[in-house]
């Protein structure tokens, strides 16, 4: 199903001027909007294996899990 919308010419302009081969303008939307559907969770498998920030926050992680005492209750 489709849907027409009605650009100003800046706007189409501007649009499409991000194409990219032989993407469609509805490809382009998505893209920019950052809307994805994943089909499962291996989808998302390792999408944040190259991001430096979570590796510090995983580094962190482990550290303080290794630190990590039980407490002992009377």
């Amino acid at each position: 199903m489709s849907k027409c919308i009605t650009l100003s010419d800046d706007a189409y302009n501007n649009l499409k001027s991000l194409k990219k081969g032989d993407e469609s303008f509805s490809d382009i939307v998505k893209r920019l909007t950052g809307i994805k559907k994943s089909k499962s969770l291996l989808d998302l498998a390792g999408i944040w294996e190259d991001n430096p920030e979570t590796v510090k926050i995983m580094k962190n992680i482990y550290k303080d899990r290794k630190n990590f005492k039980l407490r002992k209750f009377n």
